[in-house]
């Protein structure tokens, strides 16, 4: 923590008698600074903000109150402790000011050990506060990356028994993040996609074909054609993700996360003409974060060298995407995707796990 001979403290007070007591009496102890009047104070605050702020009510121009009230509209200054001076000793006063978020107050005329004291106490219980809201942040920093370091191990599980391959994740994930982040901006987007839904579709994705871990190797791995039963069976890796990642949220409090987790498990082959699995949803009644899915998950099949097929071009895996527009796919998607296909070119490229696949993606 920082050493208190270290803090500033902000004097604000326009009788330089008082002005030259506090000075003299925390000048040796903090680093001391002084404004006259409100204006200048805010001045003052912004360009160096305080540790602590002492500061009188009744001022010319803009009164104690008023600047109080500024600093606590702001984020920034907010959490600055004021302590108001006042020779006023009416109820009435002091209620204005502590409900405006001053801490304290110090009455004139003031007795130098008194404002010693005060001034040490709420520069250390600042101290502790601070130390605890980093401590707070630096924790929950660790446990979001440890949530997402998690999803992306465990959707790593199911792909060691697919013949997909290791960079599948990372791109899906881009693909996403990209398409989403171009999504958000159009009107009828806005409200269901921004940028901390984004962030968390594209930290769930990893987990969208977690169901494969139940679907048997003889059907999983076949390099041929599946018959209609074996698709049958295929189809339900949806619904054993979604169940398994709901039984997670019901004895794991992760918020949203698993909840999106389950529903893109779930939703990502529905189709838009409602021709899709597990429950022929339709439209937009499909979850954004399917839809989103639908795209990355199909484009990304296309490009990639498989058991039973070789990765195909970029304009191929493109024209097949638009094609489905309306039938497949999200109408409104795939006009973004088409016109930022460059991008998930260039990530395919980056992520691919095999030579012959940047070769192709030439093309």
């Amino acid at each position: 923590m920082t050493d208190l001979s270290q803090m500033r403290v902000l004097v604000v007070d326009d009788v330089e008698s008082n002005v030259d007591i506090l000075v003299e009496t925390l000048g040796d102890d903090y680093r001391v600074s002084v404004a006259m009047d409100g204006e200048s104070a805010l001045e003052i605050i912004e360009e160096t903000p305080p540790d602590i702020i002492l500061m009188d009510i009744m001022m010319p121009g803009i009164d104690g109150y008023e600047v109080c009230e500024r600093l606590k509209s702001k984020t920034e200054t907010r959490d600055i402790p004021v302590v108001f001076l006042t020779a006023l000793s009416e109820e009435e006063n002091e209620t204005k000011g502590l409900a405006l978020g001053a801490v304290d107050y110090i009455t004139k005329p003031f007795r130098p050990a008194i404002v010693k004291a005060r001034v040490k106490n709420h520069l250390e219980l600042k101290q502790h506060k601070d130390h605890l809201e980093n401590l707070v942040a630096k924790r929950t920093q660790e446990l979001l990356l440890t949530q997402e370091i998690s999803m992306e191990c465990i959707g790593s599980l199911a792909e060691f028994r697919d013949p997909e391959t290791g960079g599948h994740i990372k791109r899906t994930q881009r693909y996403i993040k990209a398409l989403g982040n171009q999504l958000k901006t159009l009107p009828q987007f806005k409200e269901i996609l921004h940028e901390e839904i984004i962030d968390r579709i594209y930290k769930c994705a990893p987990l969208h074909d977690i169901g494969k871990v139940a679907i048997p190797d003889a059907i999983l791995k076949k390099p041929g054609k599946l018959t209609k039963e074996e698709f049958d069976v295929m189809k339900t890796h949806t619904t054993h993700g979604h169940k398994v990642l709901l039984s997670g949220k019901t004895r794991l409090d992760t918020g949203p996360y698993l909840k999106c987790a389950a529903e893109i498990a779930l939703t990502h082959h529905e189709k838009w003409d409602g021709s899709g699995y597990p429950r022929g949803l339709s439209g937009d009644k499909i979850p954004v974060e399917g839809r989103l899915m639908a795209i990355a998950d199909v484009y990304d099949a296309l490009v990639s060298k498989r058991v039973y097929k070789p990765p195909f071009p970029h304009s191929q895996a493109m024209a097949y995407i638009i094609k489905g527009r309306g039938q497949h796919f999200d109408p409104e998607m795939v006009e973004v995707f088409k016109d930022h296909a460059e991008v998930f070119r260039a990530i395919a490229i980056e992520f691919a796990d095999h030579h012959d696949e940047i070769k192709t993606l030439q093309y």
